[in-house]
C-alpha cells in the first residue's frame, strides 16, 4: 500500500478522550501530487481543522475542509475556479472492528473509516472531502453554447413539452 500523497498521520495512542484541536495544511507539492491523483488542473490552497477524541466505538473525528481549486471545464476545458467548504464528521475504527458487512446508518450516526489502530491519516480525510465536494461534471460559462451548437439537448429539451416547443419552433422558420 502506497502512502497518500497528503498525509498526516496520528498515533491512536496519542488520542484520549478529551477533545484535541489539530489543524492541517497542504504544501505545493502536496498538493501538486493531488490535483494529479483527482484529475484536477490544480489546488491552489487545501486545510483542514479537526477535533478529535476517542470514544467507547474508537476515534472520532469532525471539523471542516477548506480547499480553492481549479477544475476543468466537462465540456470545453476552460478552467474554473471551485471552493469547497465541507464539514467532517467520523468516526476512525479499527479494521478488525468495522467488519465487511453493510451497515445502513441513521441521521445522527457518523461516517466510519476503518484504519489499522496504529494510526489514523487526517490528510488523507481531508483529501478525500475535498474530492468528494467537488461537482464531477463542472460547466463554464460557455458550455451550454458549445452543447447547443453540437446538438446536445438541455434537460429542458428532452422533457414532452420543451420537445414540442422545439417543433413549433422549426415549423414557424426560426
Amino acid at each position: 500500500m502506497s502512502i497518500p500523497e497528503f498525509s498526516r498521520p496520528l498515533r491512536a495512542d496519542t488520542i484520549g478522550g478529551e477533545p484535541r484541536s489539530v489543524e492541517i495544511d497542504a504544501d505545493a507539492v502536496e498538493r501538486a501530487a493531488l490535483a494529479k491523483r483527482f484529475e484536477l488542473i490544480a489546488i491552489e490552497r487545501l486545510t483542514a481543522s479537526f477535533t478529535i477524541r476517542r470514544d467507547a466505538a474508537g476515534v472520532v473525528a469532525d471539523g471542516r475542509v477548506e480547499a480553492d481549486v481549479t477544475q476543468a471545464c466537462s465540456v470545453t476545458g476552460d478552467p474554473l475556479a471551485t471552493g469547497v467548504d465541507e464539514t467532517v464528521e467520523l468516526r476512525f475504527v479499527e479494521a478488525s472492528d468495522s467488519g465487511d458487512d453493510e451497515v445502513e446508518l441513521g441521521d445522527d450516526d457518523l461516517d466510519v473509516m476503518p484504519y489499522d489502530g496504529a494510526a489514523i491519516d487526517l490528510g488523507e480525510v481531508a483529501a478525500e472531502t475535498m474530492a468528494l465536494a467537488l461537482d464531477p461534471f463542472p460547466r463554464g460559462p460557455g458550455a451550454e453554447a458549445l452543447l447547443k451548437a453540437a446538438g446536445v439537448m438541455n434537460e429542458e429539451e428532452t422533457r414532452p413539452i420543451g420537445a414540442l416547443a422545439g417543433l413549433k419552433d422549426k415549423l414557424a422558420g426560426r
